[in-house]
């Protein structure tokens, strides 16, 4: 069946580059296939982008829900895992169908858009399919390509090559990666019993594009006549949409996977306009007679070149619109102590998310940002509200001026594009000096590690008795310049807690 021939390998194609895209820790993925993230309806929704949607739309308006079978990564996870169920087992058949659950749906849908509204991140990033996807990925996938990565860096070195070079790898979040693998068992075991499933009674673009596919162009339909209602069509729908006794396909619930038309023994199944097919299956001509220069029972040739051909067109032009455990020594000598994060009274958001409410709205929660940190600085919040969206915190790195990768991968406009001179001047909140912890103080020894390191020369050393010769120098922080990068924070020698750390803004300021 050529929908299939199409359908298939552009589904594998998006899913292993989106998948890519979420493990890859170099930046390589995010330069060729970030713009598949964009693709995404409700990312491309919160960006207010309005080219993909308008395409996405479309698309929907004309072939139907095939967005669910190719574009979406969820989807095609769950087609994946349901093929590998061994279908030999149940003589019965695989599916079964079942009616709609549409108070079901809709009652989600409704849910979600008002979380959506209110700003209640956590519950907008338990249902959004491209973000739960994504929190699978990053958090149970890419430790295992980072460990394959750390293995081939070893050997390289062996080896006397060095293109390669290890990470560590390290827990962002203990809910965020339960949540994770919790959503995982449930999606699988959905896909592995039933199908489509989670798609057609939990997901809320399923049920947005479900209702948009009520009105598509081309839809699959019953040839009634022909039908000998052997029931095959509807034992190989994975979204159970088939009620082959009564001849009908609910267009709300078909993916459009093509499992049906291949597995129809009497061409009782087409996938076409429905009132051209009403029209032409309503007076078929009488056995032996010839229609269009064909003998009956035949299908025009040409008819299944131009709906492949328009599917074809159609999915091309909205996709072109659119661990290892190490100890630290201090010179081989004495084991330092990790750095542990302070009680901050307002939490720090990346730059380019203007402001904490405005990041709370659009965020999803997809964790591509944090996958794709370079200086594990992203994590996700633990917050009731905020639950998986991104927050910054400065133990293992610090945000550094000239990288500007989180605002480049952002698909959801939580995180605006900026560029590195606008980094620089953008200020997401300010350094704080605790007294009580700085090595001058405490052990008598000069630093001075803060204002070093500050790359925008808002820190400077002063003494700490004016009057007093020979008065230990200590950090002074001048809150205008501060651009809040945790420099200051993460190269503070002090341990546990440093001596100097950074506070949020709600807003953020150019300074």
């Amino acid at each position: 069946m050529i929908l299939r021939k199409i359908r298939i390998p552009l589904a594998l194609v998006c899913f292993v580059a989106i998948t890519w895209l979420f493990v890859d820790f170099t930046g390589t993925a995010a330069h060729y296939a970030g713009w598949l993230a964009k693709l995404q309806l409700l990312p491309a929704v919160l960006a207010l982008n309005l080219a993909v949607v308008v395409a996405l739309v479309l698309l929907t308006l004309i072939v139907g829900r095939i967005y669910c079978s190719v574009i979406c990564p969820l989807g095609v996870m769950q087609d994946i895992i349901a093929h590998l169920h061994p279908r030999g087992k149940n003589k019965a058949g695989r599916y079964t169908f079942s009616p709609e659950r549409r108070w079901l749906r809709w009652t989600v849908l409704v849910l979600f858009v008002v979380a959506l509204v209110a700003g209640i991140g956590s519950f907008v990033a338990l249902l959004a399919p491209y973000s739960s996807y994504g929190r699978m990925a990053s958090n149970l996938l890419q430790p295992i390509w980072l460990t394959g990565n750390n293995w081939l860096a070893s050997f390289s070195e062996q080896s006397g090559n060095y293109d390669h070079y290890a990470v560590d790898i390290w827990m962002r979040s203990l809910p965020t990666f339960i949540i994770a693998a919790v959503t995982f068992i449930i999606i699988a075991v959905l896909a592995w019993r039933g199908g489509r499933t989670y798609c057609n009674t939990i997901c809320p673009v399923g049920t947005v594009l479900g209702a948009l596919s009520r009105f598509s162009l081309l839809r699959i339909n019953f040839d009634a006549d022909k039908c000998r209602s052997c029931s095959k069509c509807a034992r190989a729908c994975k979204a159970s949409c088939i009620d082959y006794k009564n001849h009908t396909v609910d267009a709300s619930r078909c993916v459009l996977c093509g499992n049906c038309l291949d597995q129809c023994s009497f061409d009782a199944l087409k996938y076409d306009i429905p009132r051209l097919h009403k029209l032409a299956t309503a007076t078929p001509p009488a056995a032996g007679s010839v229609a269009g220069g064909l003998p009956a029972g035949n299908t025009p040739p040409a008819s299944e070149e131009r709906r492949a051909f328009l599917i074809g067109t159609a999915l091309a032009a909205s996709t072109a619109a659119l661990a290892d455990v190490k100890v630290k020594m201090d010179g081989g000598l004495a084991e330092i102590e990790d750095k542990v994060a302070p009680k901050r009274q307002t939490p720090i958001t990346p730059p380019g998310s203007l402001s904490a409410r405005h990041f709370a709205q659009h965020c999803t929660g997809c964790q591509l940002c944090v996958a794709q940190c370079p200086n594990d600085v992203l994590r996700p919040s633990t917050g009731l509200l905020t639950l998986m969206q991104p927050t910054m915190s400065y133990e293992r790195g610090y945000c550094r001026p000239e990288c500007t990768r989180c605002s480049s991968v952002c698909p959801t406009g939580a995180i605006r594009p900026i560029g590195r001179d606008d980094k620089s001047s953008i200020q997401i909140g300010h350094a704080v000096w605790v007294r009580d912890n700085c090595i001058p103080l405490t052990d008598g020894v000069a630093c001075g590690n803060c204002a070093r390191h500050c790359p925008v020369g808002a820190i400077t050393m002063v003494p700490a008795e004016p009057d007093k010769e020979g008065s230990p120098m200590i950090p002074a922080v001048n809150e205008s310049r501060c651009i809040g990068c945790g420099a200051c924070e993460n190269l503070c020698p002090a341990r546990p807690f440093s001596a100097i750390y950074v506070e949020g803004h709600e807003v953020h300021k150019t300074v």
